[in-house]
Parts: structure tokens; C-alpha cells; sequence
């Protein structure tokens, strides 16, 4: 037997409905502070930097994501070309 139950209601009904409480005047003020704090200590941060703290890999994180991609490119093609595929045979 199965019970099928809908229920439309908006996330806020939702929240009131199982006692959460609500989060959004908490937010909003943390949300108003961070903006003060940001844009007061713009005029004394370097954007690069700014950028690195929010982005720690950076660009080298994106270019070991694309070497991983052609790492596995190559695998998938069977190149034998590779640094690490040459010595397969090398015990036998």
C-alpha cells in the first residue's frame, strides 16, 4: 500500500510549519556588515589579492584541472607516448 501525500506550500509556510525559526533579519544584517566591512577596506586591498583570497588555486588550479583532462584524453586514446606509459613492459 502507498500513501501519496502533496502538500503546496511556499518555503516560508514550509519553515513556519516544521517550527524553524526564521533566519532572514539575521542574515540580512550579516549580509549589511560584510558589505560595510568590504567596501570600507576596498580603497586598501589590491584586487589581485582580493581575487587570490577568494580563489586560493587560482589559475593553477584551472590548469591542473586541464592537464588532468588531457591526462585522461590521452589514457582514453591509448597514446603510449606518455611520460608514465613507457615502461609497461620493462619486467617482462
Amino acid at each position: 500500500m502507498k500513501v501519496k501525500i502533496d502538500l503546496d506550500m511556499s518555503a516560508e509556510e514550509a519553515r513556519t510549519l516544521m517550527g524553524l525559526p526564521d533566519l532572514e533579519p539575521m542574515q540580512q544584517r550579516l549580509l549589511e556588515q560584510l558589505e560595510k566591512q568590504v567596501s570600507s577596506n576596498m580603497s586598501y586591498m589590491d584586487p589581485e589579492a582580493m581575487i587570490r583570497a577568494v580563489l586560493p588555486a587560482g589559475a593553477q588550479g584551472l590548469e591542473k584541472f586541464q592537464d588532468l583532462m588531457w591526462g585522461m584524453a590521452r589514457s582514453a586514446m591509448g597514446s603510449g607516448g606518455t611520460k608514465s606509459g613507457g615502461g609497461t613492459k620493462k619486467g617482462d
